[in-house]
Parts: structure tokens; C-alpha cells; sequence
């Protein structure tokens, strides 16, 4: 840094590529920056919004990213000056969703209290990385056939994210607004893969980022009664290989602290934790 006057502002154009160079210096801890980022060039998807991506700036130089919208991200390593630039936009936002690195989350968060925002939930968790040298090969003996998510499956993957968020014990949006909720799940059918047994899905997994510098995993959710079956290590195995033979340096997750069962899971496919997250849903 050159020592100047940190300043905050949206993120234009010309911003771009100083913005993704910053994140690539630490690939894995920003790879949800960089999505966000890279998805400033493009068309919205059906049913989601554009980005709203700010950086922190020491004269032309970007020091620090947020995302506000559509839920709250920071850049790994942020430092001090880049994060109280950024401070007065974050308390723009009245209520949703913040998960980063544990350590520039909690900062925020004090900010956030003392302004009364109130958590729903706050939960820590660890972010895990898969690289191909690293994976351990499913047997081939599993059971369900693993395949991309189809238009019929809607109404599978509608009652899985309902089901996950009751699981979670976090707020269902499909009881106030049933028909925006399955708009939603809609727009993201084309990242859903899903394992099937007998012409029933039993398994659902979202590759949320689908980028070279990795793919992210989200929305896992198998149903209760065939968990432990191996229907899951299917799906996930079926998951990392399609990333990698896309040409994905690594792919990643995360786990809730003391969620044993799925962290088993993938540290038995070869997963390897790298980073403490921190998850604030909050009003």
C-alpha cells in the first residue's frame, strides 16, 4: 500500500481485472469474490440480480472486496484500513446472510450489534479443499446413478432446500412466498446434480462456482432415510470428477463445526480443511 487515503466504491468496469488480480493472490480463501466478480461481466441468471461488489482503494490500487448483495462476503487477509472504508457501506444492509473468514466476520460483526442488528443464526464453519492428486476413488459398487439435475427433478430439489432449511432450523421463505421459492430453485437447476435409485432421487448437491480456479459445493442434502447408505459419497465423487475434468484447480465446501457424519464424508473422499469460516444470518 502506498500509505494514502483508503477510499470505498462501487466496483466499475475498469476495476475488473485489479479486482481479480488482488483475489488471486489467495485463490481458495476468495473463491466466492471471484465468482461474484467474474459475474459482473455477464447476464444475470434467471431470477437472481446482478452483484454488488465494492472495493476498498488506496488511490487506483483495490486493497479489500466486499459483496453486499445478494449476501455479504469479504476478501481474505483485509487489511485494517480497507475494512473500516468498507464498514459504512456493510451497515447499509438492514438483514441477510455474512459468511467469510471467521476472524474479519467477527470484527464486522461487533459493528453490527452495537448498530442492533440481532442474530438468527451463528454458527462456525471449516471450509474444506479437495485437489486431484488428493482424491480417494469411490468404489464402484455404490448404489444410485449419479447425473446433472432435469427439469422434472424440480419438485425434489424444492422439497430438499425446504428440507435443509428446516434442518438447519433457519427461516422457510417457500411458507410466505411458495411460488418466488420455487422460482428460485428453478434458477439454479442447472447447477444441481443429483443421484437417483430406482427413478427416485435420494441425493442433491449444488456446484454453486464453476470456475478454473475452482468449484464450490453447496445446498448438500441426502434424505434421512437412506443416509448412510452411500448414496452421498456417489454424488460427491460424481461432483469432483466432473469439476476436475473441467479443468477446476480444486474444489471446496464447508462443513458446520461438529457436523461428524458429513465431515467423515469428505475427508474420506480426500477433503482437507484450510480456513475457519464464520455464518451470520441476521436482521
Amino acid at each position: 500500500m502506498s500509505g494514502g487515503f483508503v477510499r470505498a466504491r462501487r466496483l466499475g468496469e475498469r476495476d475488473y481485472e485489479p479486482a481479480l488480480a488482488l483475489l488471486r493472490r489467495s485463490p481458495e480463501e476468495n473463491l466466492v469474490l471471484v465468482d461474484f466478480v467474474e459475474r459482473l461481466r455477464e447476464a444475470p441468471l434467471a431470477g437472481e440480480s446482478a452483484p454488488q461488489v465494492f472495493g476498498a482503494f488506496d488511490g487506483d490500487e483495490p486493497i479489500g472486496l466486499a459483496v453486499l448483495r445478494p449476501s455479504l462476503a469479504l476478501s481474505a487477509a483485509m487489511p485494517d484500513p480497507a475494512l473500516e472504508a468498507l464498514r459504512p457501506l456493510l451497515l447499509r444492509v438492514p438483514s441477510g446472510l455474512i459468511k467469510s473468514d471467521r476472524g474479519v466476520v467477527g470484527n464486522v460483526w461487533e459493528t453490527f450489534e452495537r448498530a442492533g442488528r440481532r442474530a438468527t443464526i451463528d454458527r462456525i464453519e471449516l471450509a474444506y479443499r479437495l485437489r486431484p492428486e488428493q482424491l480417494a476413488a469411490a468404489a464402484p459398487s455404490l448404489p444410485g446413478f449419479a447425473r446433472p439435475a432435469r427439469p422434472e427433478d424440480l419438485d425434489d430439489l424444492v422439497y430438499a432446500a425446504r428440507a435443509s432449511l428446516w434442518e438447519e432450523g433457519r427461516p422457510d421463505p417457500a411458507e410466505t412466498d411458495p411460488s418466488g421459492f420455487r422460482r428460485w430453485v428453478e434458477g439454479r437447476l442447472g447447477r444441481a446434480r443429483v443421484v437417483s435409485q430406482e427413478g427416485r432421487t435420494v441425493f442433491v448437491a449444488y456446484a454453486d462456482v464453476r470456475r478454473p480456479e475452482g468449484w464450490l459445493i453447496q445446498g448438500v442434502y441426502t434424505w434421512p432415510e437412506v443416509r448412510r447408505r452411500g448414496f452421498a459419497r456417489r454424488g460427491m465423487d460424481s461432483v469432483v470428477r466432473e469439476a476436475f475434468a473441467a479443468g477446476a484447480t480444486h474444489v471446496q465446501l464447508a462443513v458446520v463445526d461438529g457436523n461428524d457424519r458429513a465431515t467423515a464424508l469428505y475427508r474420506g473422499l480426500g477433503f482437507e480443511p484450510f480456513a475457519e469460516l464464520r455464518t451470520i444470518l441476521f436482521h
